[in-house]
């Protein structure tokens, strides 16, 4: 059998002599200047990407940054994520097989959103916020999730919302507010 492109083995899963049964993985072949990066977007935001668009990336320290064309949109949802599958193209000699890199995607304005820690989100849907000197667990609406910031709607303009975890938290708790700048901090009295 041969590989369409010039490539490079990076895993034999056989050794010489070795009986092949159909079907059995032999290894793999790859094409060390053309990779391919799963990424997976929430369903309400599959509308927003086109294949051909062009995707900046970057590694996780935020150092290096290369650009990647989406090659392939799956069709399907995933029913336990609710994200589908979006796969995007990077041609760059820097790349390396097994390497971490970020998708930045361009995404639609959202109204009356902010973007907060994910360590304060209470169940994926609740926030504490700060209502006469005591925790009050509000339902928020998530709008987008990233590794470790979400953004989120459903707040009162004005209202105050705890901006680091309190430890032992729970709804009627009673704590003050030290103001840091526009940031409040609660602390337990």
């Amino acid at each position: 059998m041969v590989a369409p492109f010039d490539g490079v083995l990076t895993e034999a899963a056989v050794n010489l002599g070795t009986l092949v049964r159909p079907g059995q993985k032999l290894g793999e072949f790859i094409d060390p200047s053309v990779y391919e990066l799963e990424v997976a977007v929430a369903k309400k935001f599959s509308d927003l990407l086109k294949i051909g668009e062009d995707v900046a990336l970057q590694d996780l320290d935020g150092n290096q940054t290369y650009t990647g064309k989406v090659s392939r949109i799956n069709a399907r949802v995933d029913r336990a994520s609710q994200t589908i599958q979006v796969f995007i193209r990077i041609e760059n000699p820097e790349i390396r097989e097994g390497m971490y890199l970020e998708a930045k995607l361009d995404a639609r304005d959202e109204e009356n959103a902010i973007e907060i820690p994910r360590e304060l989100l209470i169940d994926r849907s609740k926030v504490y916020i700060v209502k006469d000197s005591t925790l009050v667990l509000e339902e928020i609406d998530p709008v987008y999730f990233s590794s470790n910031k979400v953004v989120i709607k459903g707040l009162e303009d004005g209202e105050k919302m705890v901006s680091a975890p309190v430890p032992g938290a729970y709804p009627g708790m009673k704590v003050q507010i030290q103001n840091k700048k526009d940031t409040a901090k609660a602390e337990e009295l």
